[in-house]
């Protein structure tokens, strides 16, 4: 058997996110259709992280097993032959028999932008949340200063997460600010279902004025998802890289 690391990017729009559903087109269900053909076998398809329905990937990580050895650029475009255009495998490499996309990983970055003007150029509707009108953008970057740490980030996942271990180190929550938009950067050892969405939710509450900067510590001390903001649309998320 061979194992073997993929980079990937996809445009998350007409997919029920990364993980296979019984109803509904997935990444990790596409990817488990081609590399099954090219193996003649059923494949199993790790994945670095579970990106939800609507978000994209720009460096999105998998690992499988082969039967068949392929050589890296061969198997690439025997993949990309097999799928829609909205998927793409960038890169394949030759992994240790004990390297594993999601458990190897040391940290994830994504990113979030927003665009606040009065029109959005029809190139950038499926890949940025357009909210209309100004944001304090210094109050936003006072709250997310209090998010940097290890934390339990119990208050902006689901009330009903099944995993156990809320704590998650924080390593960068930058705001990036170039005209008329807003970019989010969040690097992490690991994050929680939903957790940039509503970390970006409650950051623009604070922009808004609807809640104050200081706020955020005892949201974050609460544990209880009903104190955060509105879940941020998944359309403006896009999962940039891992890091091994």
């Amino acid at each position: 058997m061979h194992n073997y690391k993929i980079t990937i990017q996809y445009d998350g729009t007409n997919y029920h996110g990364w993980q296979i559903q019984p109803n509904g087109r997935t990444i990790q269900g596409e990817l488990t259709r081609a590399l099954s053909l090219l193996d003649g076998r059923p494949v199993t398809v790790h994945g670095a992280g579970r990106t939800d329905a609507g978000v994209h990937a720009l460096g999105q990580v998998a690992t499988f097993f082969l039967e068949r050895q392929f050589e890296p650029e061969r198997l690439r475009d025997a993949i990309n032959g097999n799928l829609e255009r909205d998927i793409r495998v960038v890169s394949v490499e030759p992994a240790a028999n004990d390297f594993h996309a999601r458990f190897s990983a040391k940290q994830k970055t994504y990113r979030y932008r927003i665009f606040t003007g009065a029109v959005m150029s029809p190139f950038d509707y499926r890949y940025v949340l357009h909210f209309r009108g100004s944001l304090n953008v210094e109050a936003m970057r006072e709250a997310a200063a209090v998010l940097i740490g290890t934390h339990d980030f119990s208050a902006f996942t689901v009330a009903d997460s099944e995993v156990e271990n809320h704590l998650r180190t924080l390593q960068e929550l930058e705001i990036q600010h170039e005209g008329e938009m807003l970019i989010f950067f969040a690097t992490a050892d690991g994050f929680l279902r939903y957790m940039v969405r509503n970390i970006v939710g409650t950051l623009i509450d604070i922009g808004r004025g609807h809640r104050r900067s200081d706020e955020m510590a005892d949201i974050l001390a609460s544990r209880d998802r009903n104190r955060a903001g509105t879940m941020a649309k998944a359309h403006g998320l896009t999962l940039l890289k891992i890091d091994y």
